[in-house]
């Protein structure tokens, strides 16, 4: 991908994450090596420059990934990058250069600088009104019973209790949110699954990982869930707290949740149906869908949950053994059993978020 930063060319290899700027003529050479050259025939074609410097601008460009040599073996990553033909640019670009975001180390420093912004760029309201248009006024939406009161609780928890969550209570929370319910015949294609959250084509490209740190009668450790037959199937050892706390964008408070749930996405599933970019989106919403359903079921189920997006993705990928490229991690969600004090841990603390530095500034 090319594109102007701060007066310079940048050319930005987004499957393999490095970039470089350069002069505008490398753009002649790579439509040069749209099909693969020698040297020798890069040296012709640019034959007002010396060769010393022809082969230096190639071994530059070959370091950046920018060009690839034939005798050299191909980066997985590359390989992988194949099977998003369809969707790239648009979608592979937004995907991958916006993976591994510089979060900052101290949560309070980056909030100290946002109250310093705020004093002449006020926080937007979350809302919107037209004053001219003609009202009508709505009947009052019922806000007693177990439902509404589900809806009503459902807080992003910071403060969590000492005590283990129950198997139990993490069993119902997987079950509800990610098992699959059902199972429908689709003429002519196979069986498709159904679940408690709509995803397109019914295709359910989401898979689930749990982190279980503080789980009665469970060990210690990663675990896949496998949403049919309702197992947690055993990965690796679990991640020491501090590793866990750099990871999720250095908020600590989450990082004492009781276990967490890693939600990636297997991309290949909606390629399968759908070849253009905008079912990208389709992926993200789905995503979300499942988080408010666990989040609503957490509560239901009397638990604290909370759900960030600040995670380290590379690093998630390799303690879950995926490639980032045709599985790769979305969200992480999680929970914890609630605080003695659970006025104090209800209070909205802005302040107690994660921001981030954009790492190309």
């Amino acid at each position: 991908m090319l594109y102007w930063e701060d007066g310079e060319l940048i050319f930005e290899n987004f499957a393999l994450q490095t970039r470089m700027s350069a002069d505008p003529l490398v753009c002649s050479i790579l439509h040069f090596c749209g099909a693969w050259r020698t040297f020798r025939e890069i040296a012709s074609h640019l034959s007002t420059y010396d060769e010393s410097s022809v082969l230096t601008t190639l071994g530059q460009l070959c370091k950046n990934n920018v060009l690839e040599r034939s005798d050299a073996e191909r980066d997985p990553r590359s390989v992988g990058m194949e099977s998003w033909a369809n969707w790239n640019p648009a979608a592979g670009f937004f995907h991958f250069s916006t993976k591994d975001s510089d979060y900052s180390p101290d949560p309070a420093i980056a909030f100290a600088e946002l109250k310093r912004r705020a004093k002449h760029d006020p926080m937007p309201l979350p809302l919107k009104s037209y004053s001219r248009a003609s009202r009508t006024r709505l009947p009052s939406a019922r806000s007693s019973g177990e439902f509404a009161e589900v809806l009503k609780g459902r807080r992003t928890w910071r403060k969590f209790g000492a005590e283990p969550v129950r198997l139990e209570a993490l069993a119902e929370t997987l079950a509800l949110t990610f098992g699959i319910q059902g199972w429908v015949d689709v003429p002519g294609l196979g069986r498709a699954a159904m679940k408690s959250s709509p995803s397109g084509g019914a295709l359910h490209p989401i898979e689930v990982y749990v982190l279980a740190r503080r789980v009665k009668g469970l060990k210690r450790g990663i675990y896949h869930y496998n949403a049919e037959r309702h197992e947690l199937e055993w990965m690796r050892k679990e991640i020491p707290r501090r590793t866990l706390e750099r990871s999720l964008g250095s908020q600590w408070w989450f990082a004492r949740g009781a276990f967490f749930v890693l939600m990636t996405a297997v991309f290949g599933r909606t390629q399968w149906k759908y070849d253009f970019p905008r079912a990208y989106r389709a992926i993200l919403l789905e995503a979300g869908h499942l988080c408010q359903t666990f989040c609503l079921t957490a509560t239901w189920l009397g638990l604290a949950p909370f759900c960030t997006m600040a995670q380290t993705d590379t690093k998630w990928e390799e303690w879950l053994g995926i490639d980032g490229v045709r599985e790769s991690i979305i969200y992480v969600a999680g929970a914890g059993t609630r605080p003695t004090d659970v006025r104090d841990a209800n209070i909205l603390t802005i302040g107690k978020g994660t921001a981030s530095r954009s790492a190309r500034k």
